[in-house]
């Protein structure tokens, strides 16, 4: 069953608004690892995000040093590397916990 924004639960509204932002982060990530050097416009075309969003995105992940600003657009630095593999174990945890509270509900 698909479910829309209007079909949000109180209980979980701040972790799903939180994994959208993470998703994009992350679509913005991969964008850019795929099509560097690349700026705010262009990445907005390709993720189907407005730029104001992408903008943000940008701003965190240079922040986590991901990212770095050059003069033909964003390029990826050499720590997503390590990134990468320890945020997929973040979201596996996550995951897991996710699993739990949900057999504590059947």
């Amino acid at each position: 069953m698909k479910h829309t924004k209007k079909d949000r639960f109180v209980l979980t509204n701040v972790v799903e608004s939180e994994l959208d932002i993470i998703k994009r982060h992350v679509m913005v990530l991969k964008t850019l690892q795929k099509n560097e050097p690349a700026g705010i416009i262009k990445l907005s075309e390709l993720t189907q995000h407005p730029q104001h969003m992408v903008r943000y995105s940008l701003r965190i992940l240079e922040q986590e040093g991901l990212i770095e600003p050059s003069p033909q657009g964003a390029v990826t630095t050499n720590a997503i590397g390590s990134a990468i593999p320890l945020l997929k174990d973040k979201l596996k945890d996550m995951n897991s916990m996710i699993t739990e509270i949900i057999t504590m509900l059947d």
